[in-house]
């Protein structure tokens, strides 16, 4: 009999069967997949950022939902925790800009590499191509799983970690939250959150490739009320735009109850006010006074970006320097600091980092990870309505949560 059982080999999965094993429990870990850490591999472009080396400050304030229900998780095994883990089982990390934590390697592969050897050490029972496909319980109490093959399996302590609905292609299909709604828990809706933003202007198919550094989105609900506000780099593409900036502001459109008449609003120059921004046109201008409207803009502006700027402003391009107005000087500084965008939605789960919404933490005890309608079974990582934004924030939720829900099961079980 296996004392305590894990559903789901991603980051939470493994951190869950290390935390168990450590206390002495007796853990089988359950994967469908031929491999383990199938999303972990390609995490951070295949380098996998770990977590982020800022303070308790900057971890809560990158956490998106359910902030407080992650107290207790993110206080007994923090980031700093998380980085001495990982040095501890033989793979070294290092800290780059915006204070995210990579392997040394830059090899995704060497933490999931880490991780199994530290489980196989603890004698963690890793069987993988197995399925679960419901839970056994006993008036309100987990007993065990039944996998795909009907084999029924004892446990005392059973731990669900079986990932969101984002990159499907990795495993992650929503078993765990029809497990659970099997069992009584609610399902907060859910939405490919961390994903590309759809733009309905054609325009932005013509700016396809171009990344942009440094600027400024806000995104506003009907013209006025801004519910985000973002400075970093974004990316344009042939269906809208990408990039860091906008996967940040991705989560907070897709939670909102209404997404009628959202607009993304682009400042090219967050670092000039609108009156300093004058100043520097005006002193390009008087530069190239007598060129062509067209031809002056190469100081302001990347090439790929000057036709539509163009377009979008409304002055003629063959139009001399000299000849554009007051007024239409002030448009053209306007419209550098404010290119407004029309959302449509966004892209799908298999393009989406991570899900928004799951199992609601409300029947969830947050000093355990234990379920508080079913004893004996505990949750970890984003099967949970748990979601943060870039920079290691999601995977150091699966590696508290993980560590907590195993930590927990073993004492439960002792």
């Amino acid at each position: 009999m296996s004392k305590i059982i894990v559903i789901g080999g991603g980051a939470a999965g493994m951190m869950a069967a290390i935390a168990a094993a450590e206390k002495g429990k007796q853990v089988a870990l359950f994967e469908k997949n031929e491999k383990l850490g199938k999303k972990v591999y390609i995490t951070g472009k295949g380098r996998c950022n770990l977590t982020n080396a800022c303070d308790m400050d900057g971890l809560f304030g990158n956490i998106v939902t359910n902030t407080k229900f992650l107290y207790s998780a993110l206080y007994g095994f923090d980031n700093w925790a998380v980085i001495r883990f990982f040095e501890d089982i033989g793979c070294k990390t290092k800290i780059e800009r915006g204070e995210r934590v990579f392997p040394v390697s830059d090899h995704s592969s060497d933490v999931i590499a880490a991780l199994n050897r530290q489980m196989k050490k603890l004698g963690v029972d890793i069987r993988l191509n197995t399925t679960v496909k419901a839970f056994l319980t006993e008036e309100g109490t987990v007993t065990g799983v039944i996998t795909e093959d009907g084999t029924k399996e004892r446990a005392e302590a059973v731990i669900l970690a079986t990932g969101g609905l984002s990159y499907p292609v990795t495993g992650s299909t929503g078993d765990g939250y029809r497990m659970a709604e099997e069992k009584g828990h609610s399902l907060v809706p859910t939405y490919p959150s961390l994903v590309p933003l759809v733009i309905k202007e054609d325009w932005c198919k013509a700016l396809q490739g171009l990344s942009l550094k440094n600027v400024k989105v806000s995104l506003c609900q009907n013209g006025k009320k801004v519910f985000y506000e973002g400075f970093g780099e974004m990316l344009f593409t042939h269906f809208g735009v990408s990039g860091p900036l906008i996967l940040s502001a991705s989560s907070y459109y897709t939670g909102r109850a209404n997404k009628e008449n959202v607009s993304l609003h682009l400042d090219l120059k967050p670092a000039l006010s609108e009156e300093q921004l004058d100043r520097r046109v005006l002193r390009d201008f008087e530069e190239n006074k007598n060129k062509q409207f067209k031809n002056s803009l190469g100081g302001l502006f990347p090439a790929k970006l000057i036709p539509v700027i163009i377009e979008l402003s409304g002055i003629d391009g063959e139009k001399k320097i000299h000849e554009v107005t007051k007024e239409e000087r002030q448009r053209f500084i306007y419209l550098i600091k404010n290119i407004e965008m029309t959302v449509m939605g966004t892209r799908e789960f298999r393009e989406a980092i991570i899900t928004k919404g799951g199992i609601s933490v409300k029947e969830v005890n947050p000093s355990t990870m234990e379920s508080k309608l079913v004893k004996g079974l505990y949750f970890a990582g984003e099967i949970l309505d748990l979601d943060a934004l870039t920079g290691g924030f999601n995977l150091q939720i699966a590696w508290s949560t993980g560590y907590l829900a195993g930590i927990s099961a073993a004492e439960a079980a002792l």
